[in-house]
C-alpha cells in the first residue's frame, strides 16, 4: 500500500494539532499565557492541589518536562507549591489568585478557536469529530497500557 499524507490519520491529526496550537497561541498570548502551561492550568482549574506526578499521568508527558512547565509557572506567578499535609516527600500545586483569575478569558479564547478551526463543520459533523477523537485517546490510551 503507497502512503500518502493526506490519507494518513497521523499527519492529519498532527496537521490539525498545529492549527489549534497556533491559534490558541494568538488567542492567549494577550493574556500573558502560553500553551506549554496551558494544559497544567486546564488540570488544576478543574482540580487545584494536584502533585506533579499526578499532573504528569493526567497530561501524559515526560515528568521533566512537567517540572520545567511547572518552574516557568511558578516564576510567572500562576503557582505555588506548598508541601503535602499528608506525605512531606511530595508538593501539591496550588495556583494563584492571578491564574484563577485568568481562567473565564482564558477558557473563552480556548472556546473561540475551537469554534473557528470547526467553522467548516456542521454541528451534527463538529460533534460526531470531538466523539471520533475522544474513542481515538481512549483507545491509544489503552493500547500502550497507561489509563486516559
Amino acid at each position: 500500500m503507497e502512503f500518502r499524507k493526506n490519507q494518513s490519520a497521523g499527519f492529519l491529526v498532527n496537521h490539525v494539532a498545529r492549527i489549534f496550537a497556533r491559534g490558541l497561541a494568538a488567542r492567549i498570548k494577550p493574556l500573558g499565557l502560553t500553551t506549554g502551561v496551558f494544559p497544567a492550568l486546564l488540570e488544576l482549574w478543574e482540580k487545584d492541589g494536584l502533585t506533579q506526578k499526578q499532573l504528569v499521568v493526567r497530561l501524559d508527558i515526560e515528568q521533566a518536562t512537567m517540572a520545567n512547565t511547572l518552574a516557568r509557572m511558578e516564576r510567572d506567578g500562576l503557582i505555588t507549591r506548598k508541601p503535602d499535609e499528608n506525605d512531606r516527600r511530595s508538593q501539591r500545586i496550588w495556583l494563584t489568585d492571578r491564574a484563577r483569575g485568568m481562567q473565564g478569558a482564558a477558557i473563552a479564547a480556548a472556546m473561540d478557536e475551537n469554534a473557528a478551526a470547526l467553522a467548516g463543520l456542521s454541528e451534527a459533523e463538529q460533534r460526531q469529530f470531538v466523539a471520533l477523537l475522544q474513542k481515538v485517546v481512549e483507545t491509544g490510551g489503552k493500547k500502550d497500557g497507561s489509563e486516559s
